[in-house]
């Protein structure tokens, strides 16, 4: 855990790379270099947010709204919701440019503990399960046709999602472009496969079959839980727009940039998912829909006849993209953690030939091996949604915190104090009401959270720690430095 650094060993995480063979040794030092331009910034939030999500969330959209003409309210509203919260990410973004998302954020408003709380959940649970479950969605939906009418064995699915994690990681271990790359390829891919399920609606629509839209509100659920309920498996399909705020040391001008891609990316994802929710529910009834676990697969062998092989293949694509950018971005938020001292050392190096991260890459790569072990791996995502929503409010109660408390501080960036009013509001709903609907996910949640704090005042808070436990981070950090050609950021003062 973070410790203070002995001068010898100062010298060898710190020493600027200036031997032959060592293209980066430049006035600069060793770090973060700013390679992503707007179009890459697109990329990363459409291609994290358009994932397995759209592909499979109609279904509780669909069983919780109770009526088609209200599952598609539910996916405008959570369009906008999303959009708004972005929009509030780009002030706090702008106004704290600092990589690490939420982690800054909260950290900057509230101190140390909230920060470190969040960065303890993020860490263990929230990125590498979500990364594990697109690893794994990937590896069903690849492996499915090897397999015609039953699932696919869970241990090949368990072996291919390992190795598909462990490739990502070496590619953006490797080169920072290589990973936007992926990510730009695999977002056009997963864009295409939505083309094709709209399209296909539009021509089914056209040929005169209307009769799923001739009662849109019938059966309406106008339970607030289960409207709730509904718009959690909406947002899901959205999760991700803030990632391209974990990156932003890496963005060019993001002053700019930070905020044009998320007012091209959100408004492109929601009309997308409207017309692609419309053409499912044109195709499909709504006991059909209820009835599939994956609705694009579904979609594709009733419409697309002997090219139905294509939607899985999509599917696969869009989880493959979705996990490359999770593992881009999220790495970056541990990398900041350790660089504040809330992490160890090792994780805040960065390697000198290629100028990542790479023992934090690595580092999230063993944590999402160790879920993929779990066979219920699954069952983790329901007691983190609301420990997820948490923290978001709490990151956009800062935004409101800092207007009141530092009013001169600079933004480049202002929006109207009405966005983070209302989004602050509709995010405390989504909390509070789940206390009273599913209390047992949201006690899990909150006795995790909390066992973070002894971790704090232990390993951070805790000065007088035992001689053995500096050696020993001491000796940990040497390692990695040694195995991975690492050092410490330098920063031009």
């Amino acid at each position: 855990m973070p410790d203070k650094v002995s001068p010898t060993e100062k010298t060898v995480l710190r020493n600027k790379t200036n031997s032959p063979g060592s293209p980066n040794a430049d006035d600069n030092g060793v770090q973060l270099k700013k390679e992503l331009g707007l179009m890459d910034g697109v990329a990363i939030i459409v291609g994290i947010i358009v994932g397995a999500g759209i592909f499979v969330s109609p279904k509780g959209v669909l069983k919780n709204s109770g009526s088609v003409g209200q599952a598609l309210i539910v996916w405008i509203f959570s369009g906008v919701l999303s959009l708004i919260g972005a929009l509030c990410y780009a002030e706090l973004g702008t106004m704290i440019p600092k990589s690490g998302g939420d982690y800054a954020y909260i950290s900057d408003a509230f101190g140390p503990l909230p920060a470190f709380l969040y960065l303890w959940v993020a860490l263990f649970i929230l990125v590498p399960t979500g990364n594990a479950i697109t690893a794994l969605t990937f590896a069903q939906y690849i492996l499915q046709p090897a397999w015609p009418g039953c699932e696919p064995p869970y241990e090949a699915v368990r072996l291919l999602a390992a190795v598909i994690t462990c490739l990502l990681t070496a590619i953006n271990c490797y080169n920072v472009k290589w990973a936007t790359r992926v990510q730009d390829v695999f977002t056009g891919t997963k864009i295409f496969a939505l083309i094709i399920i709209m399209v296909a609606g539009v021509w089914w629509l056209c040929m005169g079959h209307t009769e799923n839209f001739h009662q849109p509100m019938a059966g309406t659920n106008t339970q607030p839980g289960y409207i709730a309920l509904a718009i959690y498996s909406g947002l899901f399909s959205y999760s991700g727009w803030n990632y391209l705020n974990f990156v932003t040391e890496e963005l060019q001008d993001p002053y700019k940039n930070l905020p044009k891609a998320i007012c091209i990316s959100l408004p492109l994802v929601t009309v997308i998912y409207v017309l692609a929710n419309v053409a499912y529910f044109v195709v499909l009834t709504q006991d059909e829909i209820l009835a599939s676990n994956a609705v694009a697969v579904t979609f594709g062998d009733k419409l697309l006849g002997v090219m139905s092989w294509i939607m899985p293949f999509f599917v696969a694509c869009s989880t493959f993209g979705a996990l490359n950018g999770a593992i881009f971005a999220s790495s970056r938020l541990f990398f900041v953690g350790a660089r504040n001292g809330h992490l160890p050392t090792a994780i805040a190096l960065i390697n000198v030939r290629n100028l990542t991260p790479m023992p934090s890459l690595i580092f999230l790569c063993l944590i999402t091996l160790v879920l993929l072990i779990i066979e219920d791996v699954y069952v983790l995502i329901n007691y983190v949604s609301f420990v997820e929503a948490l923290f978001t409010t709490l990151s956009v109660s800062g935004l409101l915190w800092l207007r009141y408390k530092r009013p001169d501080l600079h933004r480049p960036i202002k929006v109207s104090i009405i966005l983070p009013i209302i989004f602050f509001i509709i995010c405390a709903f989504l909390v509070t009401l789940p206390c009273y609907v599913t209390p047992w996910e949201v006690g899990v949640g909150l006795i995790f959270i909390f066992s973070g704090i002894p971790i704090y005042w232990i390993f951070i808070q805790w000065k007088k720690k035992p001689q053995w436990l500096v050696l020993k981070s001491h000796e940990l950090n040497m390692i990695c430095a040694k195995l991975f050609m690492c050092v410490q950021e330098e920063k031009n003062d």
